[in-house]
């Protein structure tokens, strides 16, 4: 009877794309992989993110034991890396590795399945590590992530994460391609390029991100092609005008802001200030039409003052973003952040949220009234349906939603749009 494996993950892009490549391996050795109920081994492919984070990965890992008490259950991630000596604590943990060598679990899991003595802890250095080899040749949805990018060199005072991933490492070029040859021939058709720090592809490698997309570009049965989150300083001229050229590649770009006032990205250790961003942006919408922007922004970051909030929701009316991802600073430790003065009350990062929220808000209701007049057209990439009501997104990632009764996962249809409930557009099949 072969053993069957689930994966739960807890993070980002990247890291559910190692879980994928993790259970495609495990398949490949005999192994049943299922989404839920009962399994055989459980991996738990962390995230250090946030204090928060730490804690749900642990409460997630004593569930698991306490559902399925005879289950083998693997850790590996951002954690795990960074903390492994706190997680080798829970008595349940079979066997714990980092970020590097993930595949590596499958071995193991097998391992403890037929009753051999293994480490329970192998966390790598990730001094001189290379980039782990790994693919996914089916996507659980019509939209696959194929992870381009490892680690990150950047040192922003908020975050753990060059910690737990290293420095940048990339996939070659001709890997990449090969990847998404085999999603594309298994009916993919978008691919999202993501990586730790998108935008440091090729650094370590000597190949660049334009000869990627360009290649990319060159698939047949790929229609759109996506970038992860982005630092702004990636948008420079020349990087424009060679992705302004590409057909498939998606008019919508998230960058990673923060923050829209530079003392306070000066403070974050940001390789950019906010006139460079918004420059960026404005040279990005004169090169591709309809283009939108998504965002992330960190409010009360040590010595944020009322002044430096106000530049970044004037900054925030400028940029015009079709959506935002606001978060709460929340102090991490062994971060730069966490031992600034003037840390900002949580009363006022309450507040500071609810007004940015806002302002987001009423930007977004003013991009789909202004897609609805200029673009009431436009081609659809139909992904889930819920509440009888199918869902998804344009090219440039505004999501639409169609009462229709017809099959639509993973179709592309033309849409006229009829109206908006302020976060989406409502539209019907032409």
């Amino acid at each position: 009877m072969a053993y069957t494996i689930s994966a739960y993950t807890l993070g980002c892009k990247v890291s559910q794309y190692e879980s994928e490549a993790i259970l495609e391996e495990a398949e490949r050795r005999g192994f049943i992989a299922v989404k839920s109920g009962i399994a055989d081994v459980y991996v738990v492919n962390t995230c250090t993110v946030t204090a928060e984070g730490d804690r749900k990965c642990r409460q997630l890992i004593r569930r698991l034991a306490k559902e399925a008490p005879e289950a083998k259950i693997i850790v590996c991630g951002c954690y795990s890396q960074v903390a492994p000596d706190e997680l080798s604590k829970i008595d349940c943990i079979d066997y714990i590795c980092g970020t590097q060598d993930k595949l590596k679990t499958v071995d193991r899991a097998i391992d403890l399945l037929e009753g051999r003595d293994i480490p329970r802890m192998e966390v790598s250095s990730l001094d001189g590590a290379t980039f782990e080899k790994m693919q996914i040749h089916h996507a659980p949805r019509t939209r696959a992530y194929v992870k381009i990018e490892d680690g990150c060199e950047n040192r922003c005072a908020y975050c753990k994460i060059p910690e737990a991933r290293g420095n940048v490492r990339s996939k070659l070029i001709a890997d990449a391609i090969e990847e998404i040859r085999i999603l594309a021939n298994g009916g993919v058709k978008e691919v999202v390029l993501t990586g730790i720090e998108t935008a440091s592809f090729g650094v370590d490698s000597g190949e660049s991100l334009a000869d990627l997309l360009d290649e990319a570009d060159k698939i047949d049965g790929i229609e759109r092609i996506r970038l992860g989150s982005l630092e702004p300083t990636l948008m420079r001229p020349a990087f424009i005008e060679k992705i302004a050229k590409l057909k498939k590649l998606t008019p919508h770009f998230h960058l990673s802001m923060q923050s829209g006032c530079s003392r306070t990205l000066a403070a974050m250790k940001r390789k950019y200030n906010a006139d460079m961003a918004l420059k960026n942006i404005e040279a990005v919408r004169a090169a591709i039409d309809g283009v939108q922007f998504t965002t992330d922004f960190i409010v009360g970051f040590p010595g944020e003052s009322d002044e430096d909030f106000a530049i970044t929701c004037d900054f925030v009316k400028k940029a015009r973003f079709l959506q935002a991802h606001i978060f709460k600073y929340s102090k991490r430790s062994g971060t730069l952040a966490a031992t600034m003065k003037d840390q900002v009350p949580e009363e006022a990062k309450h507040k500071r949220s609810q007004v940015l929220t806002s302002i987001c808000k009423d930007i977004t209701a003013e991009i789909l009234k202004e897609e609805i007049e200029k673009r009431p057209v436009q081609t659809v990439l139909f992904e889930q349906k819920s509440n009888g009501v199918w869902c998804g997104h344009t090219s440039s990632f505004i999501e639409v939603h169609v009462n229709c009764n017809k099959e639509l996962q993973g179709a592309f249809a033309k849409v006229r749009f009829t109206g908006s409930d302020g976060e989406h557009l409502i539209g019907e099949l032409l």
